[in-house]
């Protein structure tokens, strides 16, 4: 990417428009600080102030049908925004803190089961993935014997990304099994070796997910949901069930433009395809308090916080840009460091990031941005933690 300002929160690009390392299901952006989130006190926008005025632009200028978001101040308090129409047919309101879908965030759920799983002596780190998935993982320059756990979580295997974008948004009620998309990733030639370089891909996140399964006997959506959605109370977030295509709550419908310039509707899609890598359903709001509590010492012991916080670069993303272990940091204008991880799904995309002394912002948008309208939500979400 050429972008001068950091484009941490999206790696990669679903449509054949659009560039990218490899997933649709995914984009990263930065979320929490080391504290807690406090009791906060919501208040239903849309409000006076930058934020608004920002997604007001984005609408009217950069014409994205709606865009959402939850801003926290240092008081703890949370306000919530939105714009735009949440039914571009019926010209609907947008439902405030309506549920979207949170594409890649989700391998933050993923590492954090995973690393649950270290702290209870049933994964390793530094364990290779044939540990677990004796071998699975085999292919053109790949093998599992050879790839590590920790690698897997930073996307420093050298594992080729499954996803076929044309594919996806061609069939988006397609039902895909992990196996299928697995083979679909070991039919490619290995990036490079296993941790001479950072290269994103949700095959990563794929093999975390199967080896979660096979570690706890569970399946990886049942795990989610009990070791970090009910465990921290996240009220409007769900790992879907395989054939469920809808999205539960109050929702504005998500988007992509076709050729034409109309639009096409992918509310309804089977997120399968993202699986341990993108198929969470959430809030903005539910996103600040995940990111909170995990930053906060609630979902990790100190020794498994540290590790996921230990970065290396992440080339092409943008300046200063580092990843941890579903995990990412980049550098703001007015210095320190985000933390967090965002997400791209066809229809949905989301922004955001929290500083160290708890500042924090989550914003999505009805479709997948352009370059324009992705680097003005980067302006809105440093403004928001910045001033």
């Amino acid at each position: 990417m050429n972008e001068h300002a950091p484009r941490y929160h999206r790696p990669n690009r679903l449509s054949g428009r659009r560039r990218g390392v490899a997933v649709t299901v995914t984009a990263v952006a930065a979320a929490v600080v080391a504290g807690i989130l406090a009791p906060a006190t919501a208040s239903a926008g849309p409000r006076p102030g930058v934020m608004q005025q920002r997604l007001d632009a984005l609408v009217q200028k950069d014409g994205v049908p709606a865009a959402l978001a939850t801003v926290k101040g240092r008081d703890g308090r949370i306000h919530t925004y939105t714009a735009g129409v949440g039914d571009a047919a019926t010209g609907s309101r947008v439902p405030v803190d309506g549920q979207v879908r949170i594409g890649s965030n989700t391998k933050t759920f993923t590492a954090v089961v995973v690393l649950q799983l270290v702290a209870e002596g049933k994964v390793g780190l530094d364990t290779s993935v044939d540990t677990y998935l004796p071998g699975l993982v085999r292919g053109d320059g790949i093998d599992g014997r050879h790839i590590t756990v920790r690698q897997l979580l930073q996307h420093t295997s050298g594992l080729p990304d499954y996803v076929d974008h044309e594919v996806i948004l061609n069939n988006p009620e397609r039902y895909f099994e992990p196996r299928e998309l697995l083979d679909a990733a070991l039919a490619r030639k290995a990036r490079f070796a296993p941790g001479t370089k950072w290269e994103y891909s949700n095959t990563n996140y794929l093999l975390a997910g199967l080896i979660i399964q096979k570690v706890t006997g569970r399946p990886l959506g049942e795990e989610v949901t009990k070791r970090v959605i009910d465990r921290i109370g996240l009220r409007h977030t769900y790992f879907p069930v395989p054939g469920d295509m809808t999205i539960h709550e109050a929702h504005p419908k998500g988007y992509e433009h076709a050729a034409d310039g109309s639009l096409r509707d992918y509310t309804e899609l089977d997120p399968s395809w993202g699986w341990a890598a993108g198929a969470i359903v959430s809030t903005n709001t539910d996103v600040t308090r995940f990111y909170g509590a995990l930053l906060g010492g609630r979902l990790l012991p100190a020794a498994q916080l540290a590790q996921m916080r230990t970065t290396v670069p992440a080339d092409g993303v943008g300046s200063g840009v580092r990843y941890g272990l579903g995990l990412l940091s980049r550098p703001l204008p007015c210095g320190g460091l985000a933390w967090g991880h965002g997400g791209t799904i066809p229809g949905y995309q989301t922004f955001g990031g929290t500083t160290d002394d708890g500042r924090a912002v989550n914003v999505t948008v009805t479709t997948i941005a352009d370059d324009d309208a992705a680097q003005h939500v980067d302006q809105a979400v440093d403004e928001a933690l910045c001033h």
